[in-house]
């Protein structure tokens, strides 16, 4: 039986309401999602969103109140908006090296063509049509 379909009784001492287990547990689904580690352990196919409530209800969260829950927020939008931004400049350095790379090739491939083929000589003989 899934952990969703069952009459959630909260703990007070673990989480104050059932309007922040659902804040919490969204923020947390996002962040396994994201890569973080699962706090328990999953069973099969189980959703991001009900092992997060399992791992909130279990107590192996810090759930964080007020202006700390503020700061932990801001400073969680900056790191992911620096993660954006990296990612970002990343795929623009490829992008950019690879029209070096393509004008390059079409500026080398000109230059070796001209080496390649020397324009024709004109012979010093005398035409035979005279």
């Amino acid at each position: 039986m899934d952990i969703v379909s069952v009459p959630i009784d909260i703990d007070r001492k673990i989480i104050d309401s059932r309007f922040r287990l659902v804040i919490v547990a969204a923020q947390r689904a996002r962040q396994i999602i994201e890569g973080a580690k699962p706090m328990v352990t999953p069973r099969p196919a189980q959703k991001e969103s009900t092992l997060a409530i399992e791992e909130i209800l279990s107590g192996k969260l810090d759930i964080l109140y007020g202006a700390d829950a503020v700061s932990a927020h801001r400073e969680e939008r900056r790191r992911r908006e620096e993660i954006r931004r990296q990612a970002m400049l990343a795929e623009r350095e490829q992008q950019l090296a690879g029209d070096v790379k393509k004008d390059l090739s079409i500026y080398l491939g000109e230059a070796m063509k001209a080496v390649e083929m020397p324009e024709p000589e004109q012979s010093e003989e005398p035409d035979e049509t005279e």
